[in-house]
């Protein structure tokens, strides 16, 4: 997700250079494009965190799973006992 933010960065900067150079609609839709596909990096960097966080999230969960010890119904007490 990373890769595609710092991608999306360089592709705005190509589209609006890309819509400046070969469209005659003028600056106003370079600057639309421009601005449009730009809006892509932060979505990215928010997803790459995102997953970056369920990762971290799983992986602890999993290790204090494992520290637990593993208790049936066969082994534990009656409370009055």
């Amino acid at each position: 997700m990373y890769t595609a933010g710092f991608a999306s960065i360089g592709i705005s900067v190509a589209s609006w250079l890309a819509s400046k150079n070969l469209e005659p609609a003028g600056i106003d839709r370079a600057d639309r494009w421009g601005i449009f596909v730009g809006q892509w990096a932060p979505t990215f960097f928010a997803l790459g965190l995102a997953l970056q966080m369920d990762e971290t999230h799983a992986t602890r969960s999993e290790e204090i799973e494992a520290d637990r010890p593993i208790v049936s119904e066969r082994t534990r007490t009656p409370a009055g006992l």
